[in-house]
């Protein structure tokens, strides 16, 4: 919105700066960061006074975490609020993947608000049903990889790139559709299920942003694009203003989120965070770099498969508890050592994700 005062600018002055993305992406970021700070406190107090038990404790998980029992949950709508709000103020709301962007990261985020709703209305860990969660992702999902497939330059329309090997490219067709949903779909339940301990999903989530708002405006400019020998996807730099909305917010948010959490992020947030982070991989042709970058959400994700597979099958278990990361605690890990490990095997995961941009 912002951008429209380049209009008044006579190519030397102050609105003249708007022209900028990383100007303006460096104002997505302080706007969101004090909408965290100012909207925090009376966002909590509504949770909490609304909310009474607040997000229902599971009864087999670890014994620590009984002692949370009263939390509110939804904290999620705080960071989705900072992201839309610094993203329609400072972005190009013209740029079709920051509006691809914004509705899927909308769009779970509802999904997110409904499970979470039902959850303490019931008061128990029975949100929205598996399947109809997963009816309407992939809904959003397919139109959100259609939209993406319009607006990629024709030489990527389809087209799966592979990270490192730059000029190999896979002609996926009719099934690029079906792949971005298993992505954006896929990134947003990983997520959600990394989000287990006070502090853990938001600083990888944020570590992750940051990398692709890298991506997004490199990407995006033919400069960058020759030097790195990445294929260049116009209009894709706006995208980092998101990204440092999205870093804004999830620094506001853990400010009341660190141990011990005021807010949960519940549902609202996770699913939000991954599915926009699933949204951008797809816009900007790094689908592939997406499972590096957010490695340790795979791994969380995986844990969890190969625990129910495994015991389908023989009866017993891999890990202790699933997702991993509650395997940890049962082996007597305290909550902030797994939280901080696991913050630096991200930001070790998302700087191997950008050093593909050079490996060749």
């Amino acid at each position: 919105m912002l951008y429209l005062l380049t209009l008044l600018s006579d190519g030397g002055d102050l609105f003249n700066l708007f022209r900028y993305i990383t100007f303006r992406a460096g104002g997505a970021f302080l706007t969101s960061l004090l909408f965290g700070f100012l909207f925090g406190p009376p966002l909590i107090n509504v949770l909490r006074r609304t909310q009474g038990k607040g997000q229902p404790i599971r009864t087999d998980g670890p014994e620590g975490h009984f002692v949370k029992a009263g939390t509110p949950t939804m904290g999620g709508l705080l960071i989705v609020g900072a992201v839309m709000t610094s993203t329609l103020l400072w972005a190009r709301l013209d740029n079709p993947y920051v509006l691809m962007v914004l509705f899927v990261t909308l769009g779970f985020a509802l999904i997110g608000f409904a499970d979470d709703y039902a959850k303490v209305r019931k008061q128990n860990t029975d949100g929205v049903s598996g399947k109809l969660r997963l009816l309407i992702g992939f809904s959003i999902a397919a139109l959100a990889g259609w939209w993406a497939a319009m607006y990629h330059p024709d030489n990527l329309t389809n087209q799966l790139a592979f990270p490192v090997y730059n000029e190999m490219l896979l002609n996926l067709g009719i099934l690029f559709v079906p792949f971005a949903m298993i992505v954006i779909v896929g990134a947003a339940n990983a997520v959600n299920l990394t989000d287990g301990l006070d502090g853990l999903a938001i600083m990888p989530v944020m570590i992750a942003a940051g990398a692709f708002g890298i991506i997004a405006y490199a990407v995006g400019r033919t400069d960058f694009t020759e030097y790195l020998g990445v294929h260049y996807v116009p209009d894709t730099g706006e995208i980092l203003i998101f990204t440092m909305g999205l870093i804004g917010g999830g620094l506001g948010f853990l400010w009341y989120n660190a141990p011990p959490a005021a807010v949960f992020m519940g549902d609202t947030g996770s699913l939000a965070l991954g599915g926009g982070l699933g949204a951008i991989a797809v816009a900007t042709k790094h689908e592939i770099v997406l499972s590096v970058v957010g490695g340790l959400f795979v791994v969380e994700a995986l844990s969890v498969i190969v625990q129910v597979l495994y015991f389908k099958r023989t009866g017993r278990r891999v890990f202790l508890m699933a997702p991993i990361h509650h395997h940890y605690e049962k082996k007597g890990w305290s909550e902030p050592q797994i939280v901080i490990r696991f913050w630096i095997i991200s930001l070790i995961l998302a700087m191997i994700g950008l050093a593909t941009l050079k490996l060749r």
